[in-house]
């Protein structure tokens, strides 16, 4: 009896010694202020501003011809006017269509290597993780996977730093 209750204290006092190590990190923080984040947001900033100058300066272009056409609408026969109407319609309507899809394709682009980048960063804190011996690492996020989290659990920071120093290493 006396080694059943031996044997029972030190596999509670073994169990009890192994303590899960837990954290959290929080996402938003983490992917925001991760500098290929940064890097990629302003290389398709450059995109987008310039695709909106071409923009601007292909609906000014749109409406010098729409107010020529206007000028001249009513020296035309009405056939006539109605005709040219048509066609400065339709090709306002193909332009309309073209500048869509170029910026779709920007955002396409955009969203794929944020994409990329979200499972990169996953991917680096699960072996991150795995390197520091923790059991758990959580996500803190707007949805509240973690509610409440003691400060000194958040490895944000340190796993930031760490994910910062391999890009810069690139």
């Amino acid at each position: 009896m006396k080694k059943i209750l031996l044997i029972a204290a030190v596999a509670f006092a073994t169990i009890s010694c192994q303590q899960n190590k837990i954290a959290f990190v929080d996402n938003g923080k983490l992917i925001n202020e991760y500098q290929e984040k940064i890097d990629i947001e302003a290389k398709y900033k450059g995109q987008i501003e310039t695709f909106d100058k071409r923009a601007d300066s292909v609906a000014q272009a749109f409406q010098a011809e729409a107010q020529a056409f206007q000028a001249q609408a009513d020296k035309l026969a009405q056939s006539v006017a109605q005709e040219k109407y048509s066609a400065l319609m339709q090709k306002r309507q193909s332009v309309a269509q073209q500048l869509q899809l170029e910026e779709q394709k920007i955002s396409q682009a955009s969203q794929v290597e944020i994409d990329s980048l979200i499972n990169k960063v996953r991917d680096f804190v699960k072996g991150y993780s795995k390197d520091k011996g923790y059991t758990f690492v959580l996500g803190a996020n707007d949805a509240g996977s973690v509610l409440y989290g003691e400060e000194s659990k958040d490895i944000t920071d340190e796993v930031l730093k760490a994910l910062n120093d391999e890009y810069k290493a690139k």
